[in-house]
């Protein structure tokens, strides 16, 4: 079964969130089930510089304004089909970001290119190449669905995957002429969205099948509170939406064998995790102890939770506790933490911007990583986490909710708690769950306990694979065993 994955971001290659870490690691899941993955992506220079050795497959006169290549090529274990397309994509930095930090002005053109190249793939572009399934991932390649609905053939199966509702595509009407759709497809059941033109819209309302990233945001998108105005359309599409929990490469996130922490370790020598704590605290200007460091690796933002966090340090650093901050995001947020740092010194550390090697030396040191998220349609962070043995203090929302269990009384007395949720996504009841961590925190037997708990929990794309693979199969009316 061939598969392409349509993707505007694919770890290692180039990554600003989850989608990334999710698209890098699917394709490999898939090879062990038999399904053949590729991912088209833009030729970004920090893409093209991994694809030296790769070879021109296509060749287009006018992609959107000017001429483009193909380019198949093998990098960090994937197999990539690269737009080279320098008017579009040849531009440093954020792929979706100028200078100036807003979307680049043309973005409506360089993802619609993604989307466009996609379906003659399907077509069969490219001789000897012609993929069964596209596999869309986020508004980025939202029109992709679109074209295989309004284009030549019925034999195409798309996917749609929402990683975030929240990030829509939405442009003017303007643009309708210029890709390449028919008349009819700008109408409500096409791309068509509050008078303008819905990138994502696009593809939920055409895919044959929608997925999410965790079954209960699947059910949280479907209502007012979550849906960001899909609410309506998902539930009238409820019998083709499904959640799907994300899961990670368990080889790359290994603390037996990752190369970034100063101390590996494994559940049964879990005290090592000291030497990275006492290395963490060096890193983050704080004070040598062995009270609770807490860790947030995240991207600063509202969505993200960070202004409770914010609320609540003071309580924190008076109970005793340390926090180590990794992200960038909200300049008010960043101004508030280095603020913080200011009032608590030596126990408030605070790194602007992403560190790949830093951030896993805050799960192999941190005791416990913070994810209180107003919304988080998965999160990978809190598999990290668990997989670290770093204890998970995360809000009950989206697939936090379906990966966390949380030490309730009924969960410690039956062995099976992980970690620690809250609900509202308020201050207040954060600043409970603090002082239930702490609590735990305090009762070393218990929390070495949900530590070994949470390493063995599975985190892997195992049991997700699966999935997607059947939903390939039932797309193409063939037969599955999700044992095979």
């Amino acid at each position: 079964m061939e598969v392409l994955s349509v993707t505007s971001e694919v770890y290692p290659l180039v990554k600003t969130g989850g989608l990334a870490d999710v698209t890098g690691a699917l394709p490999a899941a898939l090879a062990e089930r038999g399904i053949s993955m590729r991912t088209l992506v833009p030729g970004y220079p920090a893409v093209r510089a991994k694809i030296a050795g790769g070879r021109v497959v296509a060749e287009f006169a006018d992609l959107f304004g000017g001429s483009a290549r193909l380019i198949a090529a093998r990098a960090e274990g994937l197999d990539l089909i690269v737009i080279d397309a320098p008017q579009l994509y040849d531009r440093p930095g954020n792929p979706y970001l100028g200078p100036d930090g807003r979307d680049w002005p043309d973005n409506w053109r360089r993802f619609a290119a993604l989307s466009w190249v996609a379906h003659e793939l399907a077509q069969g572009l490219v001789e000897g190449y012609r993929p069964q399934v596209l596999h869309a991932h986020d508004w980025q390649a939202g029109l992709v669905p679109a074209y295989v609905k309004y284009g030549p053939s019925d034999r195409i199966r798309t996917v749609m995957t929402v990683h975030n509702i929240a990030f829509q595509g939405r442009f003017g009407p303007e643009i309708f002429g210029y890709l390449g759709l028919p008349p009819h497809a700008y109408s409500i059941t096409g791309v068509e969205y509050f008078a303008g033109v819905g990138y994502l819209k696009a593809g939920l309302e055409c895919a044959d099948v929608v997925t999410t990233v965790s079954p209960t945001y699947a059910a949280e998108i479907r209502t007012a509170a979550f849906g960001m105005g899909f609410e309506g359309l998902l539930d009238a599409r409820s019998a083709t939406v499904s959640g799907i929990l994300n899961g990670i490469d368990t080889a790359a996130w290994d603390p037996a064998t990752d190369p970034a922490l100063a101390a590996t370790y494994t559940a049964s020598t879990i005290h090592k995790r000291a030497v990275n704590k006492a290395v963490l605290q060096e890193a983050f200007g704080l004070e040598k102890g062995d009270g609770p460091l807490f860790g947030i690796v995240r991207r600063l933002a509202w969505q993200k939770g960070i202004d409770l966090i914010i609320s609540c340090l003071d309580m924190l650093v008076a109970e005793g506790g340390q926090l180590a901050v990794l992200g960038s995001g909200d300049a008010e947020l960043e101004t508030a933490l280095r603020a913080a740092v200011l009032r608590h010194p030596g126990k408030v550390g605070f790194i602007a911007g992403y560190d790949e090697k830093l951030s896993h030396l805050v799960q192999g040191g941190a005791d416990v990583m913070m994810v209180p998220s107003r919304f988080e349609p998965c999160g990978l962070t809190q598999l990290y986490a668990l997989r670290y043995g770093c204890i998970p203090l995360v809000a009950r929302v989206g697939g936090l909710n379906d990966t966390v269990i949380d030490a309730n009384v009924a969960a410690l007395n039956a062995g099976v708690a992980t970690g620690v949720q809250f609900a509202p996504p308020d201050a207040h009841a954060l600043a409970d769950a603090i002082r239930r961590t702490l609590d735990l925190y305090r009762q070393p037997e218990t929390w070495k306990k949900m530590q070994r708990r949470g390493m063995k929990s599975e985190v892997s794309w195992e049991a997700s694979a699966g999935r997607y693979a059947e939903i390939y199969a039932n797309l193409l009316g063939l037969k599955h065993d999700q044992d095979d």
